[in-house]
């Protein structure tokens, strides 16, 4: 089990309750309700297609609910401005599945790049240095003038990461950051999203269907089922059931 460090059970940067959303007649959430402490690494697990992505879409402002409410750090998401929304996801770092970065820039301008579009005051001094602490962070600091191309799917995960991590977020979300990995790779990656839990006091959301990252990470664990969340707890306690669904969607992952 997943030492937890740092966690207030006291304060929520994410508040859901009754979230709904559907696509025509295909109902996605049905009365989603989640809490999101602070300094906590939350796994969310489902298989493909029930609605795990698009629960951090709705997060991060990038779909709308069709009703409920969803508070992400004091504020209700679909209610605030586009101005607003705009600086509460400079408060929001969103991990890709298949990391986003540029093919035509250099991991340097790569990075640089959230920094100078978002924060214009920066001098080249504390640019230079923002990107060397992100690549120091993710241990690719000799990676910083190569270009994507030349990098393993590992280091392109990482560096996606150390990129959305050079705008400082409060909170991250990762969309199945091991998806296409293999397995030492797979190690490599949630020994990362722990250290930037650790090293930088992020609150996370992991989205994945991968029970070794699920344990390796989660602080708590949930299941999307049929639309809605089962009970949150640490690994062990939420794979204790007699839940069918719960038991099939762990006999489908097995893992040794």
């Amino acid at each position: 089990m997943k030492k937890q460090q740092h966690i207030d059970m006291n304060t929520k940067v994410i508040t859901i309750r009754d979230l709904h959303k559907s696509f025509g007649d295909y109902h996605v959430l049905k009365g989603v309700d989640l809490d999101l402490y602070q300094g906590e690494n939350l796994v969310v697990l489902g298989k493909s297609g029930t609605g795990k992505s698009v629960l951090i879409k709705i997060i991060s402002g990038l779909l709308t609910q069709d009703s409920g409410t969803v508070n992400v750090l004091g504020q209700e998401v679909n209610k605030i401005s586009p101005k607003e929304l705009q600086q509460l996801r400079l408060n929001i770092g969103f991990s890709f599945q298949n990391s986003a970065l540029y093919d035509s820039m250099t991991v340097r301008k790569n990075l640089e790049f959230p920094l100078v579009r978002n924060k214009k005051n920066l001098s080249k001094a504390e640019i230079d240095y923002a990107v060397e602490s992100v690549l120091d962070a993710v241990s690719l600091s000799q990676t910083i003038n190569q270009m994507p191309s030349e990098l393993s799917g590992g280091q392109r995960k990482r560096i996606g990461i150390a990129r959305t991590l050079i705008l400082q977020p409060k909170i991250m979300l990762y969309d199945e950051p091991t998806a296409g990995l293999d397995p030492i790779t797979c190690i490599e990656i949630n020994n990362l999203i722990n250290e930037v839990q650790e090293r930088f006091s992020t609150s996370s959301i992991v989205i994945t269907h991968d029970l070794t990252c699920a344990k390796q990470v989660g602080d708590r664990v949930t299941i999307l089922l049929d639309g809605q969340f089962n009970k949150a707890g640490s690994f062990e306690e939420v794979f204790d059931t007699d839940d069918e669904r719960v038991k099939s969607f762990y006999d489908y992952n097995f893992i040794q």
